[in-house]
């Protein structure tokens, strides 16, 4: 039976499968404390080890920004399940410990919230643009567009700007105002700014302390290894060729959540930095699980395994996907859109 027999199989009851997952929902507030000393010792760490070699006059040590941009896609995921409530039982705890990390990744937390909790009430609804997820158009769409509208949107779709522009654009200058959020009220505003204004305090105290060229060069290494994963995750686990996008009249949240959310099985060692957010398929299903949990809800349900996955080697290819197919249902690169 393959992937796509299985998840049809378990989507016709995913009420029980959804109450199946409920059980693995209470974090445990000793772990929870744990995942976070784990992440953050060895980061700081690592930051102080890049200043030091790096007033040293040892450029290598620009190397150290691999694993501690690891390290920040790390905290991200937890500032993640904190938006979904999910890191501790307080809802206080979730938030505050959001904020704070939110300084560090540079993403206002409470803005991330509102726009993530979008994305997973409507993602794989074509009717439904996305908010703050990657622009895909159907065929049909990209066939209506002009040609320089068509030559933005390959520009756009293409490898060095999704996956290098994008990023830096993202969280360096878009996560800075909350633009589009105009009439949601005061919560962007003060999200966004109070992030902004905490990131200024802090650097400029770590620049009074180590100087500033020194600190800029390991902060942007840093967050640009961070940023580039983090987007590329994103993009992995919703662009792989046979997800779920359907039309507002027969979308369904359970099966864009199980065939429209990837299964990124990842190597032990990157699980660990991701915080399991591969196995994104039961978190789109149960948003409300710790990470620390999914891969027991794995462990427990291994029909689960195969559905929507995607290896390491075979997210490689997604970045030739650019349209969706709504006759074949899949998504396709340029070259194929008029086949």
């Amino acid at each position: 039976m393959n992937h796509q027999d299985q998840a049809a199989n378990l989507t016709e009851d995913t009420q029980s499968l959804r109450r199946v997952l409920r059980t693995y929902r209470t974090p445990n507030r000793w772990r929870s404390a744990v995942e976070i000393m784990i992440t953050v010792i060895p980061l700081v760490a690592l930051y102080a080890a890049m200043l030091v070699t790096l007033n040293a006059g040892y450029p290598a040590g620009l190397l150290l920004a691999l694993p501690a941009g690891g390290l920040v896609v790390r905290l991200f995921m937890i500032q993640h399940d904190c938006s979904h409530y999910a890191f501790f039982r307080s809802r206080r705890a979730n938030n505050w410990l959001g904020r704070i990390i939110g300084v560090v990744t540079l993403t206002p937390h409470d803005l991330w919230r509102h726009t993530h909790r979008v994305h997973h009430a409507n993602s794989g609804n074509l009717d439904r643009p996305p908010t703050g997820g990657i622009i895909t158009l159907t065929v049909t769409e990209y066939e209506a567009l002009n040609r320089w509208q068509r030559l933005r949107y390959r520009l756009y779709r293409h490898p060095l700007v999704l996956f290098g522009l994008g990023p830096i654009y993202f969280f360096f200058l878009h996560n800075r105002l909350p633009i589009g959020f105009m009439r949601a009220g005061w919560m962007p505003w003060l999200s966004t700014m109070g992030t902004n204004a905490a990131i200024a305090v802090i650097v400029g105290g770590v620049i009074w302390l180590t100087g500033g060229v020194t600190f800029l060069l390991a902060y942007l290494a840093i967050m640009l290894v961070a940023s580039v994963i983090g987007v590329w995750l994103f993009y992995v686990q919703h662009q792989f060729e046979h997800t779920s996008w359907e039309k507002e009249d027969v979308w369904s949240f359970d099966q864009a959540a199980l065939q429209g959310s990837s299964h990124y099985d990842l190597p032990p060692i990157l699980r660990w930095f991701t915080a399991n957010i591969g196995i994104h398929h039961i978190h789109h299903l149960c948003s409300g699980i710790p990470f620390y949990r999914l891969s027991t809800v794995l462990r427990d349900y291994p029909e689960l395994h195969d559905i929507s996955r995607v290896t390491l080697g075979q997210s490689l290819a997604t970045v030739r996907l650019a349209l969706w197919d709504e006759n074949r249902n899949r998504l396709v690169p340029f070259g194929q859109h008029n086949l």
